[in-house]
């Protein structure tokens, strides 16, 4: 079974920084994706960032772009998740997750990941 296992949350002022991990197992990491999503108290939850581990391709949603940086370490079956220039509205509770067809999927859709880890919680205070 994929399980994954995300990390790194926390409180922090506006403008400062977070970094996240995901652990991953159970697949081959190399030839796989991982996504970021967020889901703030009453809002859905939305894609972040995406990466393809085995090309380094990303993916981000225009709210984060030039602010987050989705990367991948292949020794520590690993990925991050770096946020910088936090602001307010990034406060949410982020997954990672891993989608359930490598070849066909939409990395800002979470219907299109089938295996997520449980979540850790960010707030940015202003």
């Amino acid at each position: 079974d994929v399980q994954l296992q995300a990390s790194g949350g926390g409180l922090v002022q506006a403008g400062g920084s977070l970094r996240l991990s995901c652990v991953v197992s159970g697949f081959t990491f190399d030839d796989y994706a991982i996504g970021w999503f967020r889901q703030a108290p009453g809002k859905e939850r939305e894609g972040v960032s995406c990466i393809i581990i085995s090309e380094g391709s990303t993916y981000y949603a225009d709210s984060v772009k030039g602010r987050f940086t989705i990367s991948s370490d292949n020794a520590k079956n690993t990925v991050y998740l770096e946020m910088n220039s936090l602001k307010p509205e990034d406060t949410a509770v982020y997954y990672c997750a891993a989608p359930r067809s490598y070849s066909d999927y939409d990395p800002s859709d979470p219907a299109d990941f089938g295996s997520w880890g449980q979540g850790t919680l960010v707030t940015v205070s202003s």
